[in-house]
């Protein structure tokens, strides 16, 4: 199990976007998210950062996503490339594969 956590911004070219437009293509991503939905791929939640988190990224929006294997999280990235999301949004994403808490700290204490 996979991990996708997505962090962005909106860029001039996503506000240079009449509201129509904005609408048509937020359509047309759903579109693309519902059939990703169908693959395994499934979303834990999307949300604003909140402005007083403490040590908060710069990023307005952020999103976490499951996903079963390695495979579809690369089937998922090339998906948001080929929508053209990078052209309207600043994003950094964090990937990784499910682990216990203890192969984590001992990764940390392994460095």
């Amino acid at each position: 199990m996979y991990i996708f956590v997505e962090q962005w911004n909106a860029r001039p070219e996503w506000l240079a976007l009449s509201q129509q437009e904005r609408e048509e293509y937020v359509s047309k991503v759903g579109q693309a998210i519902e059939e990703l939905l169908k693959t395994g791929i499934a979303i834990m939640g999307f949300a604003l950062n909140d402005s007083d988190t403490s040590h908060r990224a710069d990023y307005r929006y952020f999103s976490v996503w499951t996903l079963p294997n390695k495979e579809l999280v690369q089937q998922f990235e090339q998906a948001i490339e080929q929508s053209g999301w990078y052209q309207y949004f600043e994003q950094k994403n964090t990937r990784g594969e499910l682990i216990p808490l203890d192969a984590t700290l001992g990764d940390m204490i392994n460095l």
